[in-house]
């Protein structure tokens, strides 16, 4: 994984463990999702590319 990728799962983790703990930002939820989201596709497009 690339320092980017651990970075962006890190940050993704971090905003999505402050979204379910304070309800006034419920949004951080959902950008947290969405980082993760990316970071496992950025991953995943890493081991596709080395595999290829």
């Amino acid at each position: 994984m690339t320092t980017l990728a651990v970075i962006l799962l890190l940050v993704g983790i971090a905003l999505l463990l402050l979204g379910v703990f304070v309800k006034a930002a419920e949004f951080l939820l959902w950008i947290g999702l969405v980082i993760i989201v990316i970071a496992i596709i950025a991953w995943l497009m890493r081991v596709i590319r080395r595999n290829a």
